[in-house]
């Protein structure tokens, strides 16, 4: 992955560049965007670039490793073609280690090191991925994916080590904020004291799950979303969508590249058509207070893969917000194809506006308990019996 490879960002990739070839880049680096964002792919592509053994800039020694450029044509990115280079877009590269959350699979495959063939293949095909590509990909869809306290001890046994043939010893941690106590302590500990000419690249989707000593010891690198553009234009590049279909995509994902590119695949928009019809089934459901219909979606609701359930509580709580949205006059922010938006003017009307602060309030719930294993039947059930008895008052 270069720099090159990703779409805008300019600045992000200019102020990167800019740190290594002043020698002023932080030890522990965390790559702070949402889901679908640039993030794992910009530390991607900076962990390409601080060991290209071609560039130039690299400090007041005019390179780490070659000779400068000729004056005025000043290398911004990995060459793409040297032998480092070659092996970090395989991920083959001897120095970079990579840590990412695993569902428990049994047989020993609860470890990164265990299923790196799969991830690296993973990560090579797109990488825009989200943590529900990843389980889907590895037959985990049923679990949730975690970093046990074993990734701890082989993070330390790594880095342990001198690097074998780059400047940097390059550890990526995807998702930190799913380690568990154990192994966050461990993380934290190293960080401290870090091994010489060793970086860290963390990416997180949530960092107000990690510790508060792990973000004060890694320099923030705010990744803003794509824009509808920076979308459209990679959907044309990568699917040869035509110029209105991308457009489209663009608008409905709000710069989730990885939801974009998922569409993009299918023939049709079915993955937000599927959501806003099982949001819309449930609250009609709600307000008719039809309990056999609500008991039937609770024991179809318990068989779907627990990220399944989580993106459908994410859906609803989007909608939740564009219901907001539209009761404070505010139809200019909403983000909606034709049918959703009839749904959001028709159901806000019949609506106030505290009773949505309390729906929402009520899924953040549900989605936290649901995150910790409890019965999602029971869950979907009570919220469902909740949210009727609220509409009918």
């Amino acid at each position: 992955m270069l720099f090159s490879d990703i779409v805008g960002h300019d600045d992000t990739k200019q102020t990167l560049v800019r740190a290594v070839q002043t020698n002023h880049l932080a030890h522990a680096l965390l790559f702070d965007g949402r889901a679908g964002s640039a993030n794992l792919a910009l530390a991607l592509a900076l962990a390409t670039y601080v060991n290209c053994e071609t560039r130039s800039g690299g400090g007041s020694d005019g390179g780490l490793f070659g000779s400068p450029l000729p004056a005025g044509v000043p290398l911004s990115d990995g060459c793409g073609q040297c032998s480092s280079c070659m092996k970090m877009s395989r991920l083959v590269h001897p120095d970079l280690h990579m840590v990412y959350p695993v569902a428990n699979l049994g047989k020993g495959k609860n470890t990164s090191e265990a299923v790196l063939p799969e991830w690296r293949k993973f990560l090579i095909d797109n990488p825009y991925r989200t943590l529900s590509d990843w389980l889907d990909a590895t037959g985990g869809e049923n679990k949730q994916g975690n970093i046990a306290a074993e990734e701890a001890r082989n993070i330390l046994q790594k880095l342990s080590l001198k690097a074998y043939e780059g400047a940097y010893k390059i550890m990526i941690i995807w998702l930190p904020e799913l380690m568990n106590v154990a192994s966050a302590n461990a993380l934290l500990k190293v960080l401290e004291e870090p091994p010489e000419r060793t970086l860290f690249l963390l990416v997180t989707n949530q960092p107000d799950k990690l510790l508060v000593t792990i973000l004060s010891r890694a320099q923030r690198v705010a990744v803003r979303n794509f824009t509808d553009t920076e979308v459209a234009t990679h959907l044309r590049q990568t699917l040869n969508l035509d110029e209105t279909r991308a457009r489209r995509l663009a608008y409905l994902t709000d710069g989730n590249l990885a939801q974009a590119l998922k569409m993009g695949q299918t023939k049709s928009d079915d993955t937000v058509g599927d959501q806003h019809a099982w949001f819309a089934d449930w609250m009609r459901a709600c307000y008719r207070q039809d309990l056999n219909w609500l008991v039937k979606q609770a024991d179809q609701f318990d068989t779907l893969p627990k990220d399944r359930q989580k993106s459908l509580f994410d859906y609803s709580l989007r909608l939740c917000r564009d219901l907001f949205l539209f009761q404070q006059g505010a139809t200019q922010l909403l983000r909606l194809p034709d049918d959703e938006l009839k749904f959001v003017q028709n159901f806000g009307k019949t609506l106030r506006p505290d009773l949505i602060d309390r729906m929402v309030g009520d899924l953040n719930e549900a989605a936290y308990h649901i995150e910790r294993n409890a019965r999602p039947k029971m869950v979907l059930l009570d919220l469902s019996l909740t949210f009727a008895r609220l509409i009918k008052n």
